[in-house]
């Protein structure tokens, strides 16, 4: 089993896709944990805010197996195939974390917006704070201690049952 971290985002229909992200990422692996759930501007271009979460878990799967299936996720959920960075979209997961795999290539790992947005970090730091970045040798804690902006988070309420998961 292989310790995995997804970062989960919506901006369109927001509360139904991160339910289904949730709902298809527990048919990827198991002994799911949810970070709490953020609700942030858009980066980069002008769309509506989205919600955003870290999601960690164990999967069988091989990288390219799980980079696979979560593209297919992406794309039975409405994404569209030639969606670009930066723009408003129903669903976008992507691998933070994949065990300890250090990779340039795509996907890349550990990818690099852990040391960008706030809506990666925050969540990151709620469920594995001291956690060895691999490749980096520092802690998600000291990297959260030098992220600006983290007050552009705004917490949300789940609005659907816990109970299967870990907080």
């Amino acid at each position: 089993m292989t310790l995995v971290y997804v970062g989960v985002g919506s901006n369109i229909d927001r509360h139904k896709h991160v339910e289904v992200a949730v709902s298809e990422l527990k048919k990827l692996g198991d002994q799911l944990r949810l970070s709490t759930i953020y609700e942030s501007p858009a980066q980069g271009f002008q769309g509506g805010a989205f919600f955003n979460l870290v999601i960690e878990m164990q999967t069988d799967l091989s990288l390219s197996a799980f980079a696979a299936m979560l593209k297919e996720i992406e794309l039975n959920w409405g994404r569209q195939p030639n969606a670009q960075k930066y723009q408003d979209r129903t669903l976008d997961l992507d691998i933070i974390l994949f065990g300890d795999v250090v990779s340039a290539e795509a996907p890349q790992l550990p990818r690099q917006d852990i040391y960008q947005y706030p809506f990666v970090i925050q969540p990151l730091f709620e469920l594995c704070p001291d956690l060895l970045l691999p490749g980096d040798g520092r802690s998600v804690r000291q990297i959260w201690l030098k992220t600006d902006n983290l007050e552009v988070l705004q917490p949300v309420q789940f609005w659907f049952s816990k109970t299967d998961f870990s907080i």
